[in-house]
């Protein structure tokens, strides 16, 4: 099975919003909302379209991942640029065949490029370790909201990148947390 991974590009919104959709439908840990939170990141100021990727499989989009600027409030109130990984999402057809691993490592490769030097993300404690998430705990990271400490997650895309990044992950408004 050949995958390739590309930039997403404006003519793969719908079809990407279908993947994302489904690939979320009837889920236990889902809102229903990804497929709106990904349009209105697209929308927002702190979409990256380089980060905003698909998986394509015989001409088919399968997979689809975004990653979105964010802020971590440091306790002395000092922003520190970082990234959101949300949501990485696989059409449930194509689940279980390391098509969201390929994203994944894929997103981690450019955002490296773009200068970004970390990621923040709320997932499933036992994928995500994987490709090298750890508790955000680790360096003092905390949700702007309650959530098992197990499945709030940073990962370092640059050795200590995130030393003395203690404090409040602040998101965007296109992820309506209050």
């Amino acid at each position: 099975m050949s995958i390739e991974i590309r930039t997403e590009e404006p003519m793969d919104y719908a079809k990407s919003n279908e993947v994302v959709y489904n690939a979320f439908k009837g889920a236990t840990h889902s809102d229903g909302d990804e497929h709106n939170l990904v349009q209105r990141l697209r929308a927002s100021s702190t979409f990256v379209p380089k980060l905003s990727l698909v998986a394509v499989l015989k001409n088919e989009i399968v997979g689809h991942i975004i990653f979105s600027k964010i802020i971590i409030v440091k306790k002395n109130n000092t922003p520190l640029e970082s990234l959101a990984l949300a949501p990485v999402s696989v059409h449930p057809n194509y689940q279980k065949k390391k098509i969201g691993g390929a994203l994944i490592n894929r997103g981690h490769m450019i955002a490296k490029e773009l200068g970004f030097k970390s990621v923040i993300l709320l997932g499933h404690p036992d994928y995500y370790p994987r490709f090298g998430y750890s508790r955000a705990s680790k360096w003092g990271i905390q949700a702007p909201f309650d959530v098992p400490d197990e499945v709030f997650m940073a990962i370092e895309l640059v050795s200590g990148a995130l030393d003395g990044a203690s404090g409040v992950v602040q998101y965007p408004s296109a992820f309506r947390i209050t």
